[in-house]
């Protein structure tokens, strides 16, 4: 199994002991969110998962209460289909082709959120400082849906 990211990853050594360890799966939230509301997840996920889905659709859990509650933690190949897959694979993932050519999503997340603060005289004092909140999901859901087209025409899906 690949996994793409587990919220442990992050809760170790230099997280923010003041913090709930729910904030090392924010970003990850975000990403599973997006995936979720554009019908990129796996036929067993959406089994696996269909009330939680619908609540998360409905907006009373974030992406991150869902991955924390719901799938310990862990966002893995298994949770998306083939196209989320590649998608994933190229962009999620760091290090890609593509995240080279255009931008990761860690780098998207951490710029978005970076600028937003310093427009509003303030910064983050860390990564897991950013808040879960879905003002800031749509924030990067845009930033996923212009990457998402630049990622179909890459692949040559357009």
């Amino acid at each position: 199994m690949s996994k793409y990211d587990d919220a442990s990853w992050h809760y170790g050594s230099d997280f923010p002991e003041e913090l709930p360890i729910k904030n090392g799966a924010t970003h990850t939230g975000m990403f599973l969110n997006w995936c979720i509301n554009n019908d990129f997840i796996s036929e067993e996920f959406k089994e696996d998962h269909e009330e939680e889905i619908q609540s998360l659709k409905r907006r009373k859990i974030t992406g991150a209460e869902f991955i924390m509650d719901f799938m310990d933690g862990k966002f893995s190949e298994y949770d998306l289909n083939d196209t989320g897959n590649a998608f994933a694979e190229d962009y999620y993932k760091d290090d890609t082709d593509f995240g080279n050519r255009f931008s990761s999503f860690a780098d998207d997340y951490v710029n978005l959120f970076d600028t937003k603060a310093e427009e509003n005289d303030y910064e983050y004092e860390t990564f897991y400082h950013i808040e879960d909140t879905y003002e800031n999901y749509d924030l990067m859901k845009q930033v996923i849906d212009y990457r998402f087209e630049e990622w179909k025409e890459y692949k040559g899906l357009v």
